[in-house]
Parts: C-alpha cells; structure tokens; sequence
C-alpha cells in the first residue's frame, strides 16, 4: 500500500538539508512513497547562477539541475540525515536534454534505489512542462 503524499515546504525542508540560501535550491517536496519524491524549484531569474550563465540568454547551469535534483533526493533520508550532512560521492550517466530559463517550474522526480549506510544512492529526473530536461544517478555519504 502506498503511503499518503506528505508536502514539505521550504522552511522545513530547512530542518532536513543543511543549504541555505542561495544554495537551497528545492521549495518544495512532495514524499509521494517511501522511496519516491518529487522536488519543485522556480526559476527566479534573479539567482547568483545566472548572472553569468550567459548574461543576454540566462540559462540555468547543468552542475546547478544536478543540485537541485541531489537535493530533492535527500529530503527523502530526512530521518537519516537530520544533524547530519549529505555529501555527493558519485554522479553517473548525467544527461541534459533541453535548457531551463527564467520562470521555469522544475520538477524533479526522484527516488531511492539503494542504502548501504553511510553511502545512498538514488535516481533523479528533471522536468519542465513534463519535457524531460536533465536526468542523473546520484551516490551520497552522510556524514
């Protein structure tokens, strides 16, 4: 059985991730499983990230949708990592498909798909408008 969708909105995802801004990059999670989530940024247009990701085409960096779907993943160790931090250790089979701009609605679809404690591992997938954007396996130490 499923469990209910539990939304956590940014200033509790504040009490499970240790970013802050402007590093915080998730405003919201929606835990849809136990293993499964979906993470939601708007892109601003404002951030620190785009003032020279190009200045006349601001388009939001790959390493930054990598982070942004790195930190929806780890909402979903909430009990693990709280006091604690989350630290990448791997990154494979990244793909970027299409840009992300300005008043973007990044969604990010992540899930768990191992533990071997200290080290997750997890799978995230980013869309905007439900085009596939970005896509990435993650591996994380929580230290």
């Amino acid at each position: 059985m499923q469990d209910p969708v539990n939304i956590i909105e940014r200033e509790e995802i504040k009490t499970i991730l240790p970013h802050r801004e402007p590093m915080l990059l998730v405003d919201r999670v929606e835990k849809t499983a136990e293993n499964e989530a979906t993470g939601r940024y708007t892109v601003k247009g404002d951030e620190w990230f785009l003032q020279g990701h190009f200045p006349e085409n601001p388009v939001v960096p790959g390493v930054i949708l990598c982070e942004i779907m790195a930190q929806s993943c780890c909402v979903l160790l909430a009990d693990t990592i709280k006091g604690h931090t989350p630290y990448f250790t791997g990154l494979n089979n990244v793909k970027f498909r299409k840009k992300v701009f300005p008043g973007d609605v990044i969604e990010v679809k992540c899930n768990l798909t191992n533990q071997k404690p200290p080290f997750y591992f997890a799978v995230g997938k980013s869309y905007v408008n439900g085009q596939l954007v970005a896509g990435a396996e993650f591996s994380f130490m929580v230290t």
